[in-house]
């Protein structure tokens, strides 16, 4: 198992700044009260507000003892479950306030409920990440239901079975290859994560004895919580609200696959000589210590680590320094809008991938064999 080069374990860190994504609730229900492109302040402060906070706060490389019980993290742990009741809460508000508000002009809708998407993927979908990989029911359910609110149910099939096992080779489709910018990643990442989800749990079921559309076939909960959410926006605004809620949903999408881009771009596992790849490593991600990011993201920075260790709770993920990890140059909300432009991205990034291929694997000349298409870099 890599180690870490980053400081010595401490304490187990606050809970209260964990919380911190909360703070942009009462900003979505002010500014949509307010109207007009006010909602944008919410995406906005959760890119660059966030971003700002990481030059002010620096970086954190503390580790916490990951050996730390799980009854110590009762105030971690309601960070993450408390937020299904609050993000379902805004959904409720929203989709009544522009219903009842006849003068909101239908950009102001689109303004709000764009930022509503963002909320429901930088922390709705980023707290389900979480909650996905926990034991607990109540935790797995409450992951469930805040994808649902996103239409994208799939991602806990994708991100399990197929994701976590064959990151960094071509059977993960989240593993953006060398070259290929955010927009053909987004283009070709949507559908085919839905069928690469589908044909895991097929298999699933077939190794169990089961038909496909078996019972226990998860995507009939998939299914079912999607369609229970777009009906509950189908009554309470209508055939318009209806559509805001799925454009909502659109919008998380976006922003969560954008996410995804960030973490892996470029690394690649070594394929052997019997045709297998190599074991996973924390070079296999990259890492980020930015420490407002960390707190907004719940630790999910610290990409590396949770790679390594799935089900470890994020108080407890340990930061890899650059001597095992690759490191982002910057917090998300950075890298994320330098990925909207491919052309500034490579420019960004292939001279650290190509520093990364020089570290881990100087053995090997030719990497075209490892891109699962071929891109222009």
């Amino acid at each position: 198992m890599s180690q870490t080069n980053a400081r010595p374990s401490r304490g187990l860190p606050n809970a209260v700044p964990f919380f911190a994504a909360y703070l942009l609730v009462p900003l979505m229900v002010w500014t949509g009260l307010k109207g007009g492109l006010a909602p944008l302040l919410v995406p906005l402060t959760a890119w660059y507000g966030v971003s700002l906070a990481d030059r002010v706060l620096g970086v954190q490389p503390l580790n916490a003892d990951p050996q730390t019980p799980t009854r110590a993290l009762t105030a971690h742990r309601l960070a993450t479950l408390l937020w299904l009741p609050t993000q379902t809460a805004l959904l409720i508000w929203a989709l009544a306030y522009t219903t009842i508000t006849p003068s909101l002009e239908i950009w102001e809708k689109l303004a709000l409920f764009f930022a509503m998407g963002v909320l429901s993927s930088a922390i709705g979908i980023v707290f389900a990440h979480e909650l996905l990989h926990q034991p607990s029911k109540l935790e797995r359910w409450s992951a469930d239901l805040l994808l649902a609110t996103a239409l994208y149910s799939h991602f806990r099939s994708e991100h399990l079975l197929v994701h976590h096992v064959h990151v960094g080779t071509p059977r993960d489709t989240v593993t953006a290859p060398y070259g290929e910018g955010f927009w053909r990643f987004l283009i070709r990442v949507v559908p085919a994560g839905l069928r690469s989800a589908w044909r895991a749990e097929r298999r699933r079921m077939h190794r169990s004895d089961r038909q496909t559309l078996d019972a226990k076939n998860p995507f009939w909960r998939y299914w079912a919580l999607q369609g229970i959410f777009l009906f509950a926006a189908l009554v309470i605004g209508g055939w318009q609200g209806l559509a805001l809620f799925i454009f909502q949903a659109l919008v998380a999408i976006w922003h969560l696959e954008l996410i995804n881009y960030i973490e892996h771009y470029g690394l690649t596992r070594k394929k052997l000589t019997d045709g297998s790849y190599e074991l996973q490593g924390a070079h296999h991600s990259w890492d980020s210590a930015q420490r407002a990011s960390n707190w907004f993201l719940i630790n999910l920075p610290r990409h590396a680590d949770h790679h390594m260790h799935p089900s470890r709770r994020y108080p407890l993920l340990q930061h890899h320094g650059e001597t095992h990890a690759p490191q982002l140059p910057y917090g998300y909300g950075v890298m994320g809008f330098v990925a909207l432009f491919p052309g500034f991205w490579r420019r960004r990034m292939n001279p650290r991938v190509a520093r990364w291929r020089a570290k881990y694997y100087p053995e090997i000349a030719d990497w075209r064999p490892y891109n699962r298409r071929q891109f222009r870099s």
